[in-house]
């Protein structure tokens, strides 16, 4: 649109033109042509590997073959159901005990929070989220954690 009003403003006069050529020459981008390089027979190959050979990427530590049918009630298999429901009410409440509840859960406060927490609000059946998914997903997220990472902590 600039360069339209430039070139109109530079047909009116020479006085018109020689603003116009400033304009462009102090304010304007110049465009300079890129070649970008094709890629290499080497990247084209690259591109194809599947996500499994991501660096950093790690291999499952847990199995990831749920059905409905099969999900425990918090969404990990603990033989401490009944402590994790008592701990788990105060889900809702400042001061949870996040380490107790990785203690009962086989270190996966990540999962047993989550899961709990989608269960109560529903969240699940709104957002039409399959609860394998999730438990799927949150188990891959605690399995790329890493305890070095100050962040994670």
């Amino acid at each position: 649109m600039l360069n339209r009003e430039l070139t109109h403003l530079s047909e009116m006069s020479r006085s018109g033109n020689q603003v116009s050529e400033y304009i462009s020459n102090t304010f304007l981008d110049k465009q300079h042509e890129v070649e970008i390089p094709s890629p290499t027979q080497k990247e084209k190959e690259k591109k194809k590997l599947p996500m499994s050979q991501i660096s950093g990427v790690k291999k499952l530590m847990h199995s990831s073959s749920l059905t409905n049918s099969s999900i425990p009630k918090f969404g990990v298999k603990t033989d401490q159901e009944d402590i994790l429901a008592k701990e788990l009410e105060d889900v809702n409440k400042w001061g949870l005990q996040v380490f107790k509840i990785a203690e009962l859960s086989g270190n996966r406060p990540l999962t047993v929070i989550m899961y709990t927490i989608f269960q109560e609000r529903d969240l699940l059946k709104t957002f039409k989220i399959l609860p394998d998914m999730l438990i799927t997903y949150l188990m891959t997220l605690e399995d790329h954690y890493h305890a070095d990472v100050a962040y994670h902590n």
